[in-house]
């Protein structure tokens, strides 16, 4: 009599794991990957904290950004704005792709929060952002970024 929930609780534990299963195995990054990866969350981290030491020796003498709504600012007024830190935001979804030898571009969604006082509302609050990095001798530089609105109703 009671064998009537088994069928059930076959059913859903079949539903449940079916999309475990299907997931794709996490790959291992190469050297190179891991390299820009870490060079982007080490940008990410200069932002949030505001420390424009690490902006000046990371940012291209010609670095240039276009913002998620289309303004472009330079290597300048870049460090001036997130040298007072306090940019929050939850980058996901890091990608490397290969640009040359000495070059790549990192690609990443994120999800920002900007205190509505800073602006005449909250930018979008989910992004992705590019940023092309390049290999200077032995360093690598950060030399352009664009970030794209991806919800645009989030205004």
């Amino acid at each position: 009599m009671k064998l009537w929930y088994l069928p059930v609780f076959l059913l859903y534990i079949a539903v449940a794991v079916a999309p475990a299963a299907q997931a794709p195995a996490p790959r291992n990054l190469s050297p190179f990957e891991q390299t820009l990866i870490a060079a982007e969350n080490s940008f990410i981290s200069a932002a949030k904290k505001g420390d424009p030491e690490f902006l000046k020796r990371t940012l291209a003498d010609d670095y240039d950004s276009i913002s998620f709504d289309g303004q472009e600012y330079g290597r300048q007024e870049v460090i001036d704005q997130l040298s007072f830190g306090g940019v929050e935001l939850q980058a996901y979804n890091m990608k490397v792709v290969p640009a040359g030898e000495n070059s790549a571009i990192v690609t990443y969604d994120v999800i920002l929060h900007v205190p509505e006082v800073e602006d005449q509302g909250p930018p979008p609050r989910y992004q992705h952002w590019s940023s092309v990095w390049v290999k200077q001798g032995d360093q690598w530089k950060l030399k352009f970024q664009q970030a794209t609105a991806t919800h645009w109703g989030d205004w």
